[in-house]
């Protein structure tokens, strides 16, 4: 299974077809995204980046839903990364 992230275009660095580049933020981390697949995607934009690669442009609404539905996961994780140490430390 794959998964794309909404990232935010911070910037775009090349806007040739082929070799379109952008930096894209993902909370508060930026990379280097290809953008040859959202050409017309603006700064300040929303996209789902897969691989590098953005494939398509998203809504800022359901972007920022997507990233607190993330961050609550990431939360989970680490709940249960905590009560598994605990259970095997015999605390639980």
């Amino acid at each position: 299974m794959c998964l794309g992230i909404p990232g935010k275009i911070v910037r775009w660095l090349e806007h040739d077809p082929i070799f379109a580049l952008a930096e894209v933020e993902f909370d508060g981390i930026r990379r280097e995204v290809h953008m040859a697949c959202t050409p017309t995607a603006l700064e300040g934009a929303y996209v789902i980046v897969h691989a590098g690669v953005a494939i398509c442009q998203i809504d800022a609404q359901e972007a920022e839903r997507v990233l607190a539905e993330l961050k609550q996961l990431d939360l989970l994780e680490a709940n249960t990364e905590t009560d598994r140490t605990a259970a095997d430390e015999g605390s639980i």
